[in-house]
This record gives C-alpha cells, sequence and structure tokens, in this order.
C-alpha cells in the first residue's frame, strides 16, 4: 500500500484496469439515473436503455435486460452519481466517453429532455471528463439518431 502511494507520487502508477463487466453496469446504472431522474422511470425509457445496452455491447434482448435489471439494482443503492461516472472516466479511453454521453442522451430523450434530465447530463458529461461542446456534439448525434432536432 505504500509502495502504490510512493509509485503515485513518484508518477510511476499506473492503476489496474478494471472488468468490462464493473464500466457495463456503471453504465447501466447511470442510463437508469438518467430515466428515473424525473421520478417517472417509463417503459418507454426502460425499453431504450435495454436497446441501447444491447446494441453497445453486442448483447441479446435477454441479456441487456438482465444487465438493466442490475442497474437499477446498482442505482438504487448508490448515493451519489460519482461512483458511477470514475468507474467508466477509469475504464474508457476519450473518444469513447463521448459515445457513452451519446448513448446516455438517447436514453435522456426517451420520453422527452426535462430540465432536471438536462442538467444531469451536464453533470454526467463533466464527470466523465468529456467537454461541454462534446457533450453538445453527443446530443445532437443521439437526437439526429432518433429523428428528433
Amino acid at each position: 500500500m505504500i509502495g502504490d502511494l510512493l509509485k503515485r507520487l513518484a508518477g510511476d502508477y499506473t492503476p489496474e484496469p478494471l472488468p468490462a463487466d464493473q464500466a457495463r453496469l456503471a453504465l447501466a446504472a447511470l442510463m437508469v439515473r438518467i430515466g428515473r431522474t424525473d421520478g417517472d422511470y417509463t417503459a418507454a425509457e426502460r425499453s431504450r436503455i435495454d436497446r441501447v445496452l444491447a446494441e453497445t455491447y453486442r448483447l441479446s434482448p435477454e441479456a441487456a435486460t438482465a444487465l438493466r435489471r442490475d442497474g437499477e439494482t446498482a442505482e438504487a443503492d448508490a448515493p451519489d452519481t460519482v461512483r458511477f461516472t470514475r468507474v467508466i472516466k477509469d475504464a474508457v479511453p476519450y473518444e469513447h466517453r463521448t459515445e457513452i454521453v451519446e448513448a446516455l442522451w438517447r436514453v435522456a430523450a426517451a420520453d422527452g429532455i426535462n430540465a432536471d434530465e438536462h442538467g444531469l447530463m451536464r453533470l454526467v458529461a463533466n464527470l466523465l471528463g468529456v467537454s461541454d461542446q462534446d457533450s453538445g456534439l453527443a446530443r445532437q448525434r443521439a437526437l439526429r439518431s432518433l429523428g428528433e432536432s
């Protein structure tokens, strides 16, 4: 432990990569948190989360639903959003984090983006280290892919 601290201070520390399943669970939980933000976690949002998870991770519909359900449990047990964004930020390179922000915008748009969802998306993008400009571009791509403007 002290050796790790000294390595960090010297700049020689490389953290162990996180298992892919932790990043997947963190993304699923973030999607659920976005869906629940307005207090109305709709079937349309759950369906959108399942589709986005299936597309993102090439999962079967059943596996995507199971991942979403695990995300629902993780989201309900987590006191803050930071724990999810930290896992993703540590495990995913920047260019792929912009894709994650785009996926989150797709979930937010499932039942229309309200002010609370917009605010949470700005926070999440910031915590993921994604710039406002890149987040805005991700939102435009997400809405365009859904046929919205």
